[in-house]
C-alpha cells in the first residue's frame, strides 16, 4: 500500500484561515514536523491546497 509523508517546511504564519484548517486536519502543526498518511483521493486535494507549504515523499507502507 502506498503512502505519503507530508512535512511543514514553511510557516503558515499570516496563511487565511482554510489554509490552517487545511493544515491541522493533515495533523500538521510545528515547522519540520512530519506526518504519514495513506494516499487517498481527499489527501492529495489537501496536499494541493498547501503544496506551497509542504513537501512531500512518498513512502512504501506494511499492510
Amino acid at each position: 500500500m502506498q503512502a505519503l509523508q507530508i512535512t511543514l517546511v514553511k510557516s503558515w504564519i499570516g496563511s487565511p484561515e482554510k489554509i490552517r484548517k487545511v493544515l491541522f486536519g493533515l495533523g500538521l502543526r510545528k515547522m519540520q514536523h512530519s506526518v504519514v498518511r495513506k494516499d487517498t483521493p481527499e489527501i492529495r486535494g489537501m496536499i494541493f491546497k498547501v503544496k506551497h507549504l509542504v513537501e512531500v515523499t512518498e513512502v512504501e507502507q506494511a499492510s
